[in-house]
């Protein structure tokens, strides 16, 4: 007994955990982790509050916090637009965007780090992407051209819409009307018999 007492002296005695000292070398101990990781967060929290503690006393602060935040919700704002009048207007679209494939490699270099520098860590290779993209949506401006004229083509408020050709008996049965047991049941009633 003796021996057995003495390896849990060992182990467990003196105010000391041996089992849980070597295991803490091995794998972080969870409740010194979460203590840890709540003190970071409350600490970035408060130095984030401390930003808007400062007082905004001229118009000046305020506008130029004003802004500040109108980049952003504008090119959001202006994409969602873009594809709007994509869809409502395609040939004004498609001339803006012509006018966009003319604009020279240096200005959009230089754009690129405008935008780069304003929203931080974003790379050229971005843009020289979307001016390919740009270019090559517009070889397809003719095919859309000559599918929106089908389209216009296909609407039955123009004359001809309807239109026959030869077949005379398409003809004579869109000539004849329909039998409309409604409308019928209606004249009588009227007595438009």
């Amino acid at each position: 007994m003796g021996m057995i007492e003495r390896v849990l002296t060992l182990m467990f005695g003196n105010g000391a955990n041996v089992v849980r000292d070597t295991a803490q070398v091995f794998r972080e101990n969870a409740d010194a982790q979460g203590r840890r990781a709540t003190l970071v967060q409350s600490q970035a929290l408060q130095q984030y509050g401390q930003e808007f503690w400062v007082p905004r006393q001229g118009r000046f602060d305020r506008f130029m916090d004003g802004l500040n935040r109108l980049p952003r919700p504008a090119l959001a704002l202006g994409t969602l637009g873009l594809f709007v009048s994509a869809m409502v207007a395609p040939l004004w679209f498609a001339e803006r965007m012509q006018g966009i494939a003319l604009v020279p490699e240096p200005l959009w270099w230089l754009l690129g780090v405008i935008v780069s520098f304003y929203f931080g860590a974003r790379h050229q290779v971005k843009a020289q992407k979307f001016q390919r993209e740009v270019v090559a949506s517009m070889r397809h401006v003719p095919d859309v051209m000559h599918n929106m004229q089908q389209l216009r083509e296909m609407r039955f408020d123009q004359p001809g819409a309807a239109d026959s050709k030869s077949d005379r008996e398409l003809t004579a049965s869109a000539l004849l009307p329909e039998a409309n047991a409604a409308l019928d049941a209606w004249r009588k009633v009227a007595g438009q018999t």
